[in-house]
């Protein structure tokens, strides 16, 4: 049998509702010939069933006995995937047909081992925007390391290349030993894309958005927890021990490391407002004052209230201002 051009992994978890969706988008991509691998994570609801409802010959299912997460079923997608080229898409999330052979073409012109590609964001009452500014990437038509690991830090404006779903060269992963680290539950994303550059594969840039990211609110990746950003650090960390950064990359890892280190006290800054315990949220401000920059209002309003006094917290309950201490 010839080997498809390219293999499109779906992790899925209780997918069941949106996978159709996301399998028949992979299917439609036009002028390649594509394999789709549905890496079912150990889900507990219809998700195999949906999928081999499809009858679709081009679609092979990969069931993990056990939940190993979304960088665990994507490597079990990975070593299934006879494609030259791999792409990676959520089970809740769709492509536009000329995708894939818009990114490939980048990335041979290029000769690149991955290519990266815009975004729209399509919000459940029908709004849509691109997640990235077009002029933003058409004025870097490669992705750089540092730039790379730049773009990811949190509580910024500025953009996340994170977010992106990249085509991977298949040889360039496995002549490598690149794959997915399977202990991050968010963030491993990044963490691939970051090692292939890492390792000196060159990444094409595609201006056009021809993934759709389709938010939903119960989406991991809109929540941020203090174990996510403990996992982030230590993701980070076995990275480093692989691979040796100089210049423009180790400066821009050092901001990253730091700005970890900021979410960490915030959210456990957060974590003792919530606690009322006063005196381990003053000394995490203490320890890191940049964590009550991140602080929004009604936050803020909390810890007012958890440090007024107690007739201070009565008015603060009742709905009367408090005043201003100085």
């Amino acid at each position: 049998m010839t080997a498809p051009e390219a293999s499109i992994v779906i992790a899925a978890y209780n997918a069941a509702d949106t996978i159709a969706r996301a399998v028949r988008s992979a299917l439609a991509q036009a002028g390649v010939a594509v394999e789709v691998i549905v890496a079912d994570d150990g889900s507990a609801d219809a998700t195999r069933a949906a999928v081999e409802a499809l009858g679709e010959p081009a679609v092979r299912l990969v069931a993990l006995e056990r939940n190993k997460g979304p960088g665990g079923a994507r490597n079990a997608g990975f070593a299934a995937a006879r494609g030259r080229w791999i792409a990676v898409l959520d089970a809740d999330d769709t492509m536009r047909p000329d995708r894939l052979r818009r990114m490939i073409d980048a990335a041979e012109r290029q000769d690149a081992v991955a290519a990266v590609d815009n975004l729209d964001v399509l919000h459940g009452e029908g709004r849509s925007e691109a997640m990235f500014p077009p002029d933003l990437l058409a004025a870097m038509p490669r992705l750089t390391l540092p730039a790379f690991i730049d773009s990811n830090r949190v509580f910024r404006g500025t953009h996340n290349f994170g977010y992106m779903k990249p085509v991977f060269r298949r040889a360039f992963l496995a002549e490598n030993g690149l794959a997915y680290d399977e202990a991050l539950r968010i963030g491993e994303d990044y963490l691939l894309l970051a090692a292939v550059l890492a390792a000196g594969g060159g990444c094409a840039v595609v201006p056009e958005a021809g993934y759709l990211y389709h938010v939903r609110e119960t989406s991991i990746s809109r929540v941020l927890h203090l174990h996510h950003v403990e996992a982030m650090l230590a993701g980070d960390r076995r990275f480093l021990a692989r691979f040796s950064l100089e210049g423009e990359a180790a400066r821009a890892q050092r901001r990253r490391t730091r700005n970890l280190r900021e979410a960490h006290a915030f959210l456990s800054l957060v974590r003792h407002i919530k606690n009322r315990s006063p005196g381990a949220a003053l000394k995490v401000a203490l320890g890191d004052p940049v964590a009550l920059r991140h602080l929004s209002m009604p936050i803020a309003a909390r810890w007012r209230r958890l440090t007024a006094s107690p007739a201070s917290r009565t008015a603060a309950a009742s709905g009367q201002p408090l005043k201003n201490k100085g």
